[in-house]
C-alpha cells in the first residue's frame, strides 16, 4: 500500500448523494480494494497506480475541522472508506472526529469494526449514524469483490455493539448482486441492531468494465439480470416485497 500524503484547503464538499449535503474525505482511495467501488474512477486522474493499491491522506484534514460548521447533513466518506486499515496507524478520522463541531449531523459509513475504537467520541457528537456496508460474499466472492475488508459478521458484530452503546445505526445492504446476496438473511441478521436500511442494487456501469467482464464471464446468470430491464425490475419487486413483509424502516432500493 503506498500512503501519498497531501495538504487539502477545503474538507467540506457539497454534494448531491441521497441523504446527505456535505462529504468529508480525509482519504482518497481505499485499503479495502473492492472491485465494484464506484470510486475507483478516481484512478483515472490519480495516477497512482491500481485502485486498491494507493491511499492520499490529507494529513491537515483534522485542523480545518475546527471551529468550523455546517448546516445540514454531513456523509463521512464518499471516496473512500474512513476507518479503511490505513486509519489504524494515521488516525486521521479519529482526529477529526475530537475537533470536529459536535452539533454537526454526522453521518459515517463503513466496512470496518476499527469504528468501535472511537465509541467515546462519537458518543459526543448531538446527532450522529454509523452504517456498515452489508452483504452476503463469502469465500471466492468474498475473495473476488471485497478482498481487504473485515466479514461481515464482524460489521454486524460492531453494529450490535454501536447499537448497545446508545448510539443509531444503519444497514446498507449492497451491492445487491442477483444470486450472490440474500436479502432476507441479511435483514434477520441486522434487524434488532439496524434503526433503518438502504438498499442497493450493483450498479454495473458504476463498478467499471473490469468488473462487468468478470461477473459476466463467473457469475452469467447475475450479470444476465443486472442487464435485464424486466428481469431486474421483477427482482426488485422481490426485493421491496421482502422489506414490506420484515416491517422495517428503509429508503426507496436504489438502482443507477
Amino acid at each position: 500500500m503506498e500512503i501519498i500524503e497531501t495538504e487539502a484547503k477545503e474538507i467540506y464538499t457539497k454534494t448531491s448523494l441521497p441523504g446527505a449535503d456535505w462529504v468529508i474525505n480525509q482519504y482518497v482511495g481505499c485499503g479495502h480494494a473492492c472491485e465494484y467501488c464506484y470510486a475507483r474512477f478516481m484512478s483515472r486522474w490519480k495516477k497512482h497506480g491500481t485502485w486498491g493499491t494507493w491511499v492520499e491522506a490529507k494529513m491537515n484534514a483534522p485542523e480545518l475541522v475546527k471551529g468550523k460548521f455546517v448546516e445540514g447533513i454531513v456523509f463521512m466518506s464518499s471516496v473512500s472508506d474512513a476507518y479503511q486499515p490505513i486509519e489504524g496507524e494515521l488516525r486521521l478520522t479519529r482526529r477529526i472526529l475530537e475537533n470536529m463541531d459536535k452539533r454537526i449531523r454526522l453521518s459515517i459509513l463503513t466496512k470496518s469494526d476499527l469504528v468501535l475504537r472511537d465509541i467515546d467520541v462519537l458518543k459526543e457528537f448531538k446527532d450522529v449514524e454509523i452504517g456498515f456496508t452489508v452483504n452476503s460474499f463469502v469465500g471466492t466472492e468474498k475473495e473476488l469483490f471485497e478482498p481487504g475488508s473485515v466479514m461481515a459478521g464482524e460489521r454486524i458484530e460492531a453494529m450490535k455493539q454501536l447499537k448497545e452503546n446508545g448510539l443509531k445505526t444503519y444497514a446498507f445492504v449492497g451491492p445487491i448482486v442477483p444470486g450472490l446476496i440474500d436479502v432476507s438473511d441479511i435483514i434477520g441478521k441486522t434487524k434488532k441492531h439496524a434503526d433503518h436500511y438502504w438498499f442497493e442494487v450493483m450498479n454495473l456501469r458504476g463498478a467499471g468494465k473490469e468488473f462487468s467482464e468478470m461477473l459476466k464471464g463467473r457469475y452469467p446468470e447475475s450479470y444476465r439480470i443486472l442487464n435485464d430491464e424486466t428481469a431486474l425490475s421483477e427482482y426488485i419487486k422481490g426485493i421491496e416485497s421482502i422489506i414490506k413483509d420484515e416491517g422495517i424502516k428503509a429508503s426507496k432500493v436504489l438502482r443507477h
